[in-house]
């Protein structure tokens, strides 16, 4: 994906796998309507910050400190390419054709002018990226978020973009490589140059959250929220919740 260095673009990435931070719970504090698994998620959420820390953080400060810059954004824009393929698949299942096919143009400018996507030509010529996944597809066909959702390794989620996940998998262009070294050494590169783009946003939070928790939460049902609908979601919550039915 195209990743900026802005403060937008990297809260967007404390989705990305193995940001992972914790903090203590408060027993007498009501839990938020919209995490009824909050005791859980903070367990979960705890495990995965103490991964992250022990093995994940300094693995990607050592491929930031050996990596020249120039490389870090030609890996960055590499895997941003890809991205593109899946963004153009669940575009078209969204019906949103003139979206698709900025999609479809960005794959071709950079996997040819820009050599297989390590230069991103295309954001340069005026193709902007969209990077829809499957998780905004199902909220666009009207599934609710359902309860917030912190996965182990994968951090924090959803019930509905837990489901899309399945879907980003089998449209990710890494999965029909046949040699699986090659596949599992393209996905470890890829998360740690991931990880590796968030560090700076990591001490922000850290820094910056009472609750990192709490924070990290908001900032991503938020976001995703505004995802679902481009940027203008709607106020009205009297629409019935799939997920209203469902025990947890």
């Amino acid at each position: 994906m195209v990743m900026g260095r802005s403060w937008t673009r990297a809260l967007a990435w404390l989705v990305a796998p193995t940001l992972l931070l914790g903090c203590a719970s408060k027993p007498d504090r009501e839990l938020d309507p919209r995490d009824p698994l909050e005791p859980l998620n903070r367990a979960t959420f705890r495990f995965n910050m103490n991964f992250d820390k022990a093995l994940v953080q300094p693995i990607a400060r050592g491929y930031q400190k050996v990596t020249p810059e120039p490389v870090d954004r030609g890996i960055t824009n590499f895997f941003d390419n890809l991205a593109d393929v899946t963004s153009a698949v669940n575009n078209v299942l969204q019906f949103k054709m003139s979206r698709a096919g900025s999609d479809v143009g960005r794959v071709f400018i950079n996997s040819t002018v820009g050599v297989l996507g390590f230069v991103d030509v295309a954001t340069n010529v005026g193709l902007p990226s969209y990077k829809e996944d499957f998780g905004q597809t199902l909220g666009y066909w009207g599934l609710e978020s359902g309860a917030y959702l912190v996965t182990p390794f994968l951090g924090p989620s959803s019930m509905r973009d837990a489901i899309g996940m399945g879907g980003d998998i089998v449209m990710d262009p890494l999965v029909n490589l046949k040699k699986h070294q090659v596949h599992w050494g393209l996905v470890g590169v890829r998360v740690i140059d991931r990880r590796a783009d968030l560090l700076t946003a990591t001490e922000i939070v850290e820094e910056a959250s009472i609750d990192p928790y709490s924070f990290v939460r908001d900032a991503y049902l938020q976001r995703r929220q505004s995802l679902v609908y481009d940027g203008n979601p709607p106020t009205d919550t009297s629409q019935p919740d799939f997920w209203d039915e469902v025990e947890f």
